[in-house]
Formats: C-alpha cells, structure tokens, sequence
C-alpha cells in the first residue's frame, strides 16, 4: 500500500490528515485566516453596489466598473509578486500583497469619486491577487496530493466564511453608518500581514530550489517556452477566467437583482447571501474530496455540467424562501471547483515557477473575468435576467470543453508535489 507519513488511508474511500507538522499548522491558520479576511475585504462592494449608485449617480454598466476593474490590479499583482516570490521567498512577498490591498480597501471609505473608488479598486486586485496565489503555492508544497484537494477547498472556504463576515457587517453597518464606514473594516488584515511577515518560515521546498540557483534564473516566460506549455497555460486561463466570471458576475450583481426583483432591502439580500455562501463552502468541501479521490478530470466535469444547468434555477424563484434554495443549489455547483485549480496548477507547474504559474494564470484570470460584472451590467440595463443566466451556461459549457481537452489531468490525481521536504 501507498504510505505516506502524516497520512492515512480512509475506511470510506480517498486519504485523511492524521498530524499535521508545526509548519503545516501555520501555513493552513495563516491560509486560512488571510482568505478569510481578503474575501470579507472583496466583498464589501457587491453590498455596496446599491448604495454607490444612488450616492453617486451613476448607471448599472457604470456600478459594474468599479468591481470589474480590480482586474487590472489582479493583472498586474498576479504577474508581478509570482515572480517575485519564486525570486525572494513567499513570505516577505505574501506580507507586501497584503499591506498593498489592505491600502487600497480602507482608503475606498474617505472617496465620493467614481474615478477614486476605481483605482482604489486596482489597488486592492494588486495585492488580493498576489495573495491567493503565494498561498495555494505554499500550502501545495507543505501537503501531499493525497489531501491537497480538500486543503485548498478548506481555504477556499475559509474565503466563503470572509464573505458571510461582509455580509452581516453590511446588513449592520450601511443601513446605520453608509456604505464608507463599511470600508474602514479592511485595516484588520494588518495583523495577519504581521504574523506571516514575522511568524512563518519559508518552504523547505522553496529553500532548496534556491539553493540550487534555479529559483533566480527562471521567470514567467517558462508557462510560454514550448508549445506544450503555451496550450497548457493558455488552457488553464480560459478556465480560470470563466470560474471568474462566474463568481464575481453572480457575487457582485445577485444581491441587487434580488433587491430589485423581490423589492427587499440589504439585510434580506444578506440572508440570500448567506446562504448561497453555505452552499458554495458544501460544494467546496464535497469537490475537494471527490478531487482527491476521483481526480479532477471527474470532480470538474461534475460541477461544470451542474453548473451550466443550476444557473437557470434564479428564473424561476419567485419569492425569497425558493431564491435562498435556489442560491444554495447555484453555489453548491458554481463556485464549489474554485479551490480545484490551485492543485492542478500547482502539479502541473515546477517548484521554481510554481508561485509564478499560480499567480499568473489567476491573475490574469481575475484580469479578464472580473469584466463579467460590466457585460452583466450591461445585459441588465439592455435585455432580460434570462438573456444573463443563458449567458452564465454557455461559458460553463465553455469551460467543460476546455476541461476535457487537458490530458495532464488524467493522472494528476496519484502525483505528489514537494511532500517529503515538509512532512519529515
């Protein structure tokens, strides 16, 4: 039997954690805590989007910028601190992305400017973007494959628990004190940016690359050096961007369509929220497990045909105790495979360029799918919800054809990463 140490193998199927190192421990607190705090942070929008537009005056297409061009940090931060933390360590690297969006969420709360509220908006998608991917690096190189799969889905949930956080802070705060001091809540991130600046240590994994000189001598260009790499990479970013697309378009406008269709106020749109949230961390949870022990060939075809399906289910809620069903069933499918691509990019993917990969692809991933919230806007002011739930199921179409034609996924399931370094 396959044994690895720190792991055993479950009596239901697939393998479990049985202690986890003390580098193991925080890696995951820190993993979990900074997802936690950066998706409470990126979500204070979509509770705000209702607020800024009658504050400032502005369209729906207009609303839908000011998430929407956090894409052009995300851009930016994804290409630039994977390269700097394949360069000069996860750590120092991972500490700075979160100063840099911590900067740009507070500072959203002292503007009146729609001009403002965006490049503080690429500011935040700088460093948020630079966060996630050094993370999923160092929780792929301090877990074996056999639990990768949940571990990131456990991150990735930890994210949908930031996400109930903004909600209630919204449905208290704006309705009381405006949706500016709703910002102000983006300074806490600052004490996680301390403890993993002074509190964690870099990877073993990562230190031996280094000390091997490969570390410095390879940048971003290797995701493009041969033509098997071009049509990986390109792959995985047409996946990326549409799990994306999916997320923010349905997070950043869901609420106010319920606002709008069922005529409730925030803190009813919250509960939705809520709910839909738990239904995205089951979905999480469920596809970690059928990724670590199906692989993720099977756990993504699953939830990508669910999900070109579920979508339409919005249509057809006509009050609010079947829109929180309908959310819950939507959020199971459609965001429940997002921690999935931090374990089939990080296998695919070197140690020397693997914080490089991850934050390069997501990066631009978030870059172009985050403008799902202008052509929702837009589908919104010019045709019907009809027209933007067919929209939703054609790109999880998309997705799944894409998904298919990756054949580095066929096995990837069975292939460890860097364990033997961090689990002795």
């Amino acid at each position: 039997m396959y044994q690895i140490k720190g792991v055993r193998e479950h009596p239901f199927g697939g393998f479990v954690m049985e202690k986890m190192t003390k580098y193991q421990r925080r890696v995951t607190g820190s993993t979990l805590l900074g997802f936690t705090l950066e998706n409470m942070d990126a979500m204070f929008i979509s509770f705000s989007l209702a607020s800024i537009i009658t504050t400032l005056h502005i369209t729906h297409a207009q609303a839908g910028l000011i998430p929407s061009i956090t894409s052009i940090g995300s851009l930016i931060g994804g290409i630039l601190f994977g390269v700097l933390a394949d360069r000069f360590g996860r750590v120092k690297t991972l500490s700075w992305s979160i100063f840099i969006y911590v900067i740009g969420t507070v500072f959203m709360g002292l503007t009146n400017s729609f001009v403002m509220l965006c490049v503080l908006r690429v500011i935040m998608g700088i460093g948020a973007s630079g966060e996630y991917g050094i993370a999923i690096t160092m929780l792929s190189e301090a877990f074996p494959r056999k639990v990768l799969g949940r571990m990131t889905s456990f991150a990735s949930i930890a994210g949908q628990a930031g996400a109930i956080v903004a909600s209630v802070l919204a449905a208290v705060v704006i309705p009381n004190l405006g949706w500016h001091a709703l910002f102000f809540f983006g300074v806490i991130p600052v004490i996680l940016a301390l403890f993993v600046r002074f509190g964690l240590s870099e990877s073993p994994a990562f230190i031996k690359h280094k000390e091997d000189r490969q570390v410095a001598t390879i940048g971003w260009q290797k995701l493009f050096n041969t033509r098997q790499n071009i049509s990986k990479t390109l792959r995985l970013i047409v996946m990326g961007t549409i799990q994306v697309a999916g997320y923010y378009g349905l997070m950043n406008w869901l609420p106010t369509i319920m606002q709008n269709r069922l005529h409730v106020g925030v803190a009813s749109s919250s509960l939705w929220m809520i709910s839909t949230i738990l239904g995205m961390s089951l979905g999480m949870y469920f596809f970690g497990f059928f990724q670590d022990r199906f692989g993720s060939r099977t756990a993504f075809t699953i939830w990508l045909l669910a999900s070109s399906v579920v979508v339409y289910l919005i249509l057809f809620a006509q009050n609010q105790v079947e829109m929180i069903i309908a959310g819950m069933v939507l959020g199971f499918f459609s965001d429940g495979m997002y921690g999935g691509f931090g374990v089939i990019i990080s296998q695919m993917y070197d140690t020397d360029i693997r914080a490089t990969a991850n934050n390069t692809i997501m990066g631009v991933s978030k870059g172009i799918g985050n403008f799902s919230s202008v052509l929702i806007g837009f589908l919104m002011d010019k045709y019907t919800l009809t027209t933007v739930m067919l929209f939703l199921s054609l790109i999880y179409l998309i997705s799944f054809i894409t998904m298919i034609s990756l054949r580095e996924l066929n096995k990837d399931h069975v292939k460890d990463i860097d364990y033997k370094q961090v689990i002795e």
